[in-house]
């Protein structure tokens, strides 16, 4: 069983950046891959960025590559989302996920989710 809380998100100006965290319990992170998503405003769920278990390997969408990276603090069970050069159209609620299986993450089959963090840009 693995518990997952966001937090981080607020209100932000485009061009200011913002850092998502996702603290995970249990003493098992080191063997999950984890992984963000968002939700829009009347938009479907959508995957932002996933890390493997061990941290070597990355994986973002084209809409915030180059923008956004995610990385992972194992002394903490954190996983990290820095966001760079926000735009309006990154306002959601963003989710953390976790699966033991990278593939399943990025795919949005991930069996542990966060109840979500809002994140506002305005214009």
């Amino acid at each position: 069983q693995v518990r997952l809380v966001e937090s981080g998100g607020g209100l932000v100006q485009a061009g200011d950046s913002l850092r998502l965290s996702c603290a995970a319990s249990g003493r098992t992170f080191s063997t999950y891959a984890m992984g963000w998503f968002r939700q829009g405003p009347g938009k479907e769920r959508e995957f932002v960025a996933a890390i493997t278990q061990s941290g070597a390997s990355t994986s973002y969408a084209d809409s915030v590559k180059g923008r956004f990276t995610i990385s992972r603090e194992y002394a903490k069970n954190t996983v990290y989302l820095q966001m760079d050069s926000l735009k309006p159209e990154d306002t959601a609620v963003y989710y953390c996920a976790a699966e033991n299986s990278f593939s399943s993450v990025v795919s949005g089959a991930a069996h542990y989710w966060g109840q979500g963090t809002q994140v506002t840009v305005s214009s």
